[in-house]
């Protein structure tokens, strides 16, 4: 247990006075004066309070040092707080005990120069990895003074900073990896479609690159370099794929020029069906390989070594394609054609077929062209011709006497003549469209729309003349019958109707008849004959209907006193027919007017049942005939 200094010092004072009457008695035996013992005692008191001096300065001097000593470590302790960007933290003095408030801050100054010591690895840590990557993706721009640590400055600002720098680069190298490879990527596909080494080639950009998979190159100029080698394959991929497509389209050309059979074509189909594919639709491996375009390149020489001993017959072929598109679209061959370029030039030898076969293809191009335009137009030309065909039909038809008889297919031929009267009544409007078509053909082109060697204008044009003088001609024959009929309605309200005896017994006759076998005709007289038609007589009209004259009967003359009728009888076997027969009658005395409804004014002469009848039946035809 340590004892308190002031209790020492009662003993160090028994000492002393005992070590003193010690040297009194020595000094007593050596006879020593009294000046002389109180000099050695004053020697003795000074010696004494010099080492007590020297003490005491050595205490005061090691108190100095202790608490500079911890007046040090505070302020370490401060620095290092301030370094790190904390708050610093004051320990609690113990008075009088300075030693162990060195200990405590000694202490505190550990636990912050360790933990000083673990902000600075993390420092380093981040440091070195920005370094090193850097270093990756700028190897030509590091500079080491950018990675120096600056100790005054430790916070975790500061490290959150570097922490956020190096993500960002961490962020930035993944990008250049991602990118890297997928050059890497590309350039193997386009290597593996143009049939070139993928390991010699990237050897050519960096050595080594194909072998080291851990640590790639992700600077700048290695992504420019695979960027540069890839363009390179690209180029040499869209000449190969464009000499490719060119030889198969020589290839299909000498196809359908040859006539090449499908099992031959069919060894080159992946080469046809590329023909039009664009430069990321090549993606099987070889598929743009040297090796490959010189086979098929072999293969159209082979074709046009052929078609060099065939050209003879490829020109006769061609001839006749461009003579059947001609025909077809109704077009004729130019006068001036050359005549170099003739078959008989080929055959004597004056002439090189294949400038021959080339000029024929550039015709038939032409011809075809000339086709696609003309289309709309041809299409319409036919329909106006068939219409045509049928108007010619139908005026064939109307000047049939016998287009009503009740024959076998007599149906048939109506319903004909329905459709033709239909589709005629269209003409006008066709030929309008025609010449509008026709005419901003000719403006838009500059030439002439040629049918069969002939401008269609001036056929159109030509048509309608004609139809207008049909049409003249038909209105000038209605006016004439109508002027015929009103001659004739006035000669019988001047003379009158004269029916003949010789007419009554006919009649009577014919009224017997009707009780005949159905196999047999009828005949009006026994010595009868058939008369032709006279200028004054009604004809057919336009439509095909038979005219009568106002009062229903046939018309008479009174200036040869003949008369003209026409009976119509039926049988259930037979069809009906029409005979016209001339019979010489007598004039009657008194001339008498006949009615319209077929009544005389008086009752001298009387029309019998036979002759109403007839007249009432010749009305119903003519009203169907109009129809």
């Amino acid at each position: 247990m340590a004892r308190n200094p002031n209790d020492r010092l009662p003993q160090v004072e028994t000492t002393c006075d005992s070590l003193l009457n010690e040297l009194q008695v020595i000094w007593d035996e050596l006879g020593e004066s009294d000046a002389e013992k109180d000099k050695m005692l004053l020697e003795l008191e000074q010696e004494c309070l010099s080492v007590y001096r020297r003490k005491v300065d050595q205490a005061n001097l090691y108190r100095a040092q202790l608490r500079q000593q911890i007046a040090d470590s505070e302020a370490e302790i401060a620095a290092i707080c301030s370094s790190m960007g904390e708050r610093p933290v004051h320990i609690r003095q113990s008075p009088g005990f300075l030693k162990e408030q060195l200990k405590a801050t000694a202490l505190r100054l550990e636990e912050m120069h360790k933990r000083k010591s673990e902000r600075l690895s993390q420092f380093l840590e981040v440091l070195d990895q920005i370094q090193k990557i850097s270093t990756e993706i700028c190897p030509t721009e590091y500079d080491p003074s950018k990675f120096e640590i600056d100790g005054s400055d430790l916070s975790i600002r500061i490290l959150e900073d570097l922490q956020r720098q190096l993500q960002s680069l961490q962020k930035e190298k993944s990008e250049r990896l991602r990118q890297v490879r997928d050059h890497l990527n590309t350039l193997k596909k386009l290597c593996l479609v143009v049939g070139i080494d993928f390991k010699e080639t990237i050897r050519e950009v960096q050595p080594g690159l194909d072998q080291d998979e851990g640590s790639k190159n992700i600077s700048n100029g290695m992504i420019e370099s695979l960027a540069s080698a890839i363009e390179n394959m690209r180029k040499i991929k869209i000449e190969r794929m464009q000499k490719l497509q060119d030889l198969a389209t020589a290839m299909l050309e000498l196809w359908n020029l040859m006539d090449t059979p499908n099992e031959e074509q069919q060894q080159f189909q992946k080469v046809t069906c590329n023909v039009a594919a664009s430069e990321q639709e090549f993606t099987e491996p070889n598929a743009l390989s040297m090796d490959f375009i010189n086979y098929v390149e072999a293969e159209v020489l082979r074709l046009e070594q052929l078609k060099a001993s065939k050209l003879k017959e490829l020109v006769l072929r061609k001839k006749t394609e461009l003579e059947e598109i001609r025909r077809r679209t109704h077009l004729v061959a130019e006068a001036d054609d050359e005549p170099e370029f003739s078959i008989d030039a080929v055959e004597a030898g004056a002439t090189d077929a294949s400038l021959v076969l080339e000029h024929i293809e550039a015709q038939i191009s032409t011809a075809k062209e000339e086709a696609f335009s003309r289309k709309d137009i041809l299409e319409r030309v036919e329909k106006w011709l068939a219409a045509c065909e049928e108007e010619a039909w139908l005026e064939e038809y109307n000047r049939d006497e016998n287009r009503y008889s009740a024959g076998r297919g007599a149906h048939l031929t109506l319903k004909r003549a329905e459709k033709a009267r239909a589709l005629v009544s269209k003409i006008p409007a066709m030929v309008d469209t025609l010449e509008n078509k026709v005419t901003a053909w000719e403006k838009e082109r500059g030439t002439e729309f040629i049918y069969d060697g002939a401008p269609l204008l001036s056929m159109l044009e030509q048509y309608i003349t004609v139809s207008q003088e049909k049409e003249q001609e038909r209105k000038r024959q209605r006016d004439q019958k109508k002027l015929q009929g009103q001659l004739t309605a006035e000669k019988e309200v001047l003379y009158g109707s004269k029916p003949s005896p010789a007419k009554l017994q006919s009649f009577k006759k014919t009224h017997k008849t009707l009780t005949l076998s159905p196999s047999q005709r009828i005949s009006l007289g026994a010595a009868a004959t058939n008369s032709p038609k006279k200028a004054y007589e009604v004809g057919t009209d336009s439509s095909g209907t038979r005219g009568i004259d106002n009062a229903g009967l046939s018309e008479k003359s009174s200036s040869n006193a003949t008369a003209s009728a026409t009976f119509e009888t039926s049988s259930p076997s037979e069809d009906v027919k029409e005979t016209t027969k001339a019979m010489p009658v007598s004039t009657p005395k008194s001339p008498r007017k006949v009615a319209a409804d077929g009544t005389g004014e008086g009752d001298a002469t009387e029309y019998s049942f036979e002759e109403r009848r007839l007249v009432f039946y010749r009305s119903r035809k003519r009203g169907e005939g109009a129809l």
